[in-house]
């Protein structure tokens, strides 16, 4: 497999067919192409469909490379799937279905479908729970006052900034002594009650783990289970070690991203662009521990399979189960 490093290397390489078709197959199936019905190992390649034929007699004898990924049931070309792939993984603010659809020379529409089945193979999954020192915190998102015409702000926004906009909770994990960059976990929650915020914390962090937060009353009673420290943001920002800059940092780019680049995303969607800017905040990598733009879109090939997410379930016509955080 080739060790692509830059965006015109990428362009280059997968301007054949044939080549993202190797990449596919290489990241897929490093021992062999197996048929995803029934594990045979001895399928035949038929050349001519770009295709490969089990040798045993049962339904769905014949699949191609998107067969049993996110790409499946997709007429687009591997090549455009690729390109796609590359720009979301490495924009460091997204890159709208707009500019997709005006890059790869497809309608906005599946442009925008695309980028959310790509944000699906950038979802991290299941973890085993965090230790070290880190940071808790939430922050809103919504549409600005400033930014409404008067009549939609009279009536969207009613005491608080924060009534009617959506709470994203997010737990950081600070650098480690390895020197390996910080991690963020972040997920949409229901509300800031004491009961679900520390719910989170205690299903995703080890006890006894130093926690840093702001004072928010929500933490309050951590301190049971976690060396808690907080930081009173009416009177500093930072106490030595004690604050919650990284996370403040984490929202920045995720705010940046949101109002910037996709400039308006329903509550329904959110999470999946959390995914997104958490995806790419996690794996920036550093001097330490390098990480450039070809290792970034080979991790988000290496997580296509065993994902699907149909147009409907997209829109909320169909359910589908998943576990953001």
């Amino acid at each position: 497999m080739k060790d692509l490093k830059t965006l015109q290397e990428a362009i280059l390489y997968f301007g054949n067919h044939d080549n993202c078709l190797e990449y596919m197959v290489a990241l897929r199936w490093p021992d062999g192409v197996t048929c995803p019905t029934c594990g045979r190992k001895d399928v035949v390649f038929l050349k001519n469909q770009r295709k490969w034929q089990c040798k045993s007699v049962h339904g769905h004898r014949q699949f191609s490379a998107k067969v049993g990924t996110i790409f499946e049931d997709s007429p687009l070309p591997l090549d455009k799937w690729l390109m796609a792939a590359w720009m979301i993984g490495n924009d460091k603010n997204g890159i709208s279905s707009w500019e997709i659809h005006r890059a790869l020379d497809v309608t906005q529409k599946t442009a925008w479908f695309m980028g959310h089945r790509i944000r699906l193979a950038m979802q991290r999954g299941t973890f085993l729970k965090v230790g070290g020192n880190l940071e808790v915190d939430e922050t809103f998102i919504g549409g600005k006052a400033r930014f409404m015409h008067k009549a939609k702000r009279e009536q969207k926004i009613h005491g608080r900034g924060a009534v009617g906009k959506v709470v994203v909770m997010g737990i950081l994990q600070r650098k480690k002594k390895d020197g390996s960059p910080s991690q963020m976990m972040a997920q949409v929650i229901e509300n800031r009650d004491a009961e679900t915020l520390q719910g989170i914390v205690k299903e995703n962090v080890r006890k006894g783990s130093k926690l840093y937060s702001d004072e928010f009353s929500g933490y309050t009673g951590l301190e049971n289970d976690y060396d808690h420290q907080v930081i009173n943001h009416a009177e500093e920002y930072v106490r030595g070690l004690v604050h919650t800059q990284g996370a403040d940092n984490f929202w920045s780019l995720l705010k940046r991203g949101l109002h910037g680049t996709y400039v308006s995303v329903e509550p329904f969607h959110l999470f999946r662009y959390i995914d997104e800017q958490s995806f790419r905040f996690n794996n920036r990598g550093n001097k330490t521990h390098p990480m450039n733009d070809g290792d970034r879109f080979r991790l988000i090939m290496s997580q296509v399979a065993g994902k699907r997410l149909t147009y409907k379930q997209l829109t909320g016509k169909q359910s589908v189960v998943e576990k953001p955080f």
